[in-house]
């Protein structure tokens, strides 16, 4: 039972690993289409900033980033009602956050909705599609 486990916690950080370097691959080659180092896409929160600044604003990252932190804060076995729900509800807001940035930052390279779709559902293979692909930096969409 023991070896099983350490073998399924090895598979999973092997997978978050592989994850985070196809992420950070992708988002590498993606900053160079934006005209930004590369090497920015390495850090994690400020990367995802980034992202959202060439895409749609920086308020809407922040939003995110404040109601993942309460959503983690307040999620525990053992709150009452009202925290509990004040958790489902940042959770919701941070999704719906996510997917309106998916599909602004699809709308910044020119294309449409089911690209968005990929990049919130397969984020690694989408983001490496947007850098190695054809895509074009057209701008944020906000402002078109």
């Amino acid at each position: 039972m023991l070896s099983f486990i350490i073998s399924m916690a090895t598979a999973y950080i092997i997978f978050v690993i592989m994850y985070y370097v196809l992420t950070v691959i992708g988002k590498w080659r993606v900053f160079e289409k934006l005209g930004e180092p590369g090497w920015k896409s390495l850090i994690p929160l400020y990367s995802d900033f980034i992202l959202y600044r060439a895409s749609w604003n920086t308020t809407a990252f922040f939003a995110a980033v404040a109601a993942s932190i309460v959503m983690v804060l307040t999620n525990s076995e053992d709150a009452s009602s009202a925290v509990s729900l004040l958790s489902s509800v940042c959770s919701m807001i941070a999704c719906v956050n996510i997917m309106l940035f998916c599909i602004k930052l699809s709308r910044s390279f020119g294309h449409g909705y089911l690209f968005a779709f990929g990049l919130f559902f397969l984020n690694p293979l989408f983001m490496m599609i947007l850098g190695f692909g054809q895509s074009r930096y057209y701008g944020n969409s906000t402002y078109r």
